[in-house]
């Protein structure tokens, strides 16, 4: 190879360096517009605020007398609300966990300081149906609690399943005291 062969390879060295900030800019650049695009796509999938407005709802329980509940509807769910007796807080408290389909204590279903107040999710854990209980004309079942006429379920005052085909106790939804007689669910 003469001399100047070799001169000429030389004087055209490729520039990695140069190469590779411009890939560098370039993959910032791309990502950049991949973030432009991709966050008013996926901002725009947060619920607006109407939505985010009833997503809680507050409800006034003063005027519910003990040993009967009333129905609301948060999320388009029935939520039973029940003021319970002192008679059947102490049923509900005397049951052992060991014995329950799906163990759990009435303490650890209604807040510490409220406990005549029971808040659970409507719908029978079974199938979807709305157990009957909340209506001092309802029937109750063998536990004096929700009974679901369509395939049997019972569930105790506490919402703990008994008896029948429901795998699971009444749900307890999230919920806050505002006032003694105030309650935020959601």
């Amino acid at each position: 190879m003469s001399a100047t062969a070799h001169e000429h390879d030389a004087g055209h060295a490729p520039d990695h360096g140069k190469r590779d900030f411009l890939k560098l800019v370039a993959a910032s650049g791309a990502a950049v517009g991949v973030g432009a695009i991709a966050w008013p796509l996926i901002d725009s999938m947060n619920p607006s605020s109407d939505v985010l407005a009833i997503s809680s709802a507050e409800f006034d329980i003063g005027s519910i007398p003990a040993g009967q509940g009333i129905t609301v509807v948060w999320r388009g769910k029935p939520v039973f609300v029940r003021h319970r007796t002192a008679e059947e807080i102490k049923t509900a408290a005397s049951v052992k966990p060991g014995d329950l389909l799906d163990p759990a204590t009435d303490a650890s279903r209604v807040k510490a300081g409220h406990e005549q107040w029971l808040v659970v999710l409507g719908i029978c854990t079974h199938l979807g149906c709305i157990p009957l209980g909340n209506k001092t004309t309802d029937a109750r079942g063998d536990f004096g609690g929700y009974f679901c006429p369509c395939h049997g379920s019972q569930y105790d005052v506490s919402g703990r399943v008994r008896h029948g085909p429901a795998p699971a106790n009444l749900p307890v939804p999230p919920y806050a005291f505002l006032s003694d007689n105030r309650i935020k669910i959601g």
